[in-house]
């Protein structure tokens, strides 16, 4: 069962956030895009946002924005909807093996936010909806790191 994305008083004044998103399956990221953004800026943070043509492509910009050190974190949006091959199941395996990686290389929090999902349903209740947008939850995962990074001794965040 999907939990409610709630409403936080989170402050991200002075951050700058990175997300960087897939164009692939547009509608359902495109979504979450907005609401993240929306969440970011609600804040009082600053956004960027970094378009790539799929899922796939999402470490690697990730990797460069990370050792950049610009950032109070980097938010990863995508959706991988499962066909009838395992090609779907390597995708996300992948990106999601890159993405801990990179934070953990980096020590820069790394939101993921690339689902892969069986079907359309799941992407419209995860990515279209108001109550359960995973764009606005990764926002508020991100301004969370954000200020829990920057009470550890050794951050620039």
């Amino acid at each position: 069962m999907l939990k409610k994305v709630s409403q936080k008083k989170l402050s991200a004044a002075g951050r700058r956030f990175a997300i960087v998103a897939s164009k692939y399956n547009s509608r359902f990221v495109d979504a979450m895009l907005r609401a993240a953004r929306a969440e970011i800026l609600r804040a009082g943070g600053q956004a960027e946002i970094i378009r790539v043509p799929g899922a796939y492509e999402i470490p690697v910009v990730a990797a460069r924005l990370a050792r950049s050190e610009n950032y109070a974190g980097i938010l990863c949006l995508g959706v991988i909807l499962r066909g009838a091959t395992a090609h779907a199941q390597h995708i996300g395996e992948a990106v999601s093996n890159a993405l801990a990686q990179i934070q953990i290389m980096h020590e820069t929090p790394i939101i993921h936010e690339v689902l892969l999902l069986e079907n359309v349903e799941q992407a419209k209740e995860r990515c279209l909806g108001k109550q359960h947008n995973r764009g606005t939850e990764a926002a508020q995962t991100a301004i969370e790191m954000a200020r829990v990074m920057a009470q550890i001794p050794g951050g620039n965040f």
